[in-house]
């Protein structure tokens, strides 16, 4: 006598297979974890960035003025940050002063800390990085716009003080900001 399986046994298999495998997906929801993951990146490059201008900063003398007022954004747009600006397009990536972040940061004692200015992993009109620097004091601002629910405000506005949009000290609970003077940009 042969021993297997039933075709009423085997469909049962593949139907609780089916359930749990869709509710795995459900569950983990990959579409929200790769938005984490690209909000991650996003976060990493600006602590990058304002690192390697801070390290600018201390390395600069008084008679080499730092900055120009330009606000670059790495995509094109005359509206960031959920308010209406004068954003200048530069996704240059080079790290001298006309790169998207235009501080010669080659001139940083030792060389500068970046091989190249990050941009942003989607690069599209919803999510790229804008610069902001004030000549006069040598404050600066970074934004970026987060997509995940973990990380954006605007995703879940009940979550005010969680580690994204709205801990970060700016004056726009819609953008993640960081810099040496949070209020440059709107």
């Amino acid at each position: 006598m042969k021993k297997g399986f039933t075709l009423v046994e085997l469909l049962i298999v593949i139907g609780i297979l089916a359930v749990l495998s869709t509710a795995t997906v459900l569950v983990l929801n990959p579409a929200e974890i790769l938005k984490e993951t690209r909000d991650s990146q996003r976060l990493n490059d600006m602590a990058s960035i304002s690192s390697a201008i801070s390290l600018y900063l201390v390395t600069q003398t008084v008679n080499n003025p730092p900055f120009t007022t330009i606000t670059n954004c790495t995509v094109g747009t005359t509206v960031y940050g959920g308010a209406a600006g004068s954003c200048a397009e530069n996704n240059t990536r080079t790290v001298g002063a006309t790169g998207w972040v235009n501080v010669a940061l080659g001139n940083t004692s030792g060389g500068s800390p970046l091989s190249v200015l990050p941009i942003d992993p989607t690069q599209s009109t919803e999510h790229y990085y804008v610069f902001k620097a004030d000549s006069a004091t040598t404050k600066f601002e970074l934004n970026t716009n987060m997509e995940s629910n973990k990380y954006s405000y605007s995703a879940s506005p009940l979550k005010a003080g969680v580690e994204g949009d709205t801990a970060d000290g700016g004056n726009n609970d819609n953008v993640y900001e960081v810099g040496s003077n949070l209020s440059l940009l709107p």
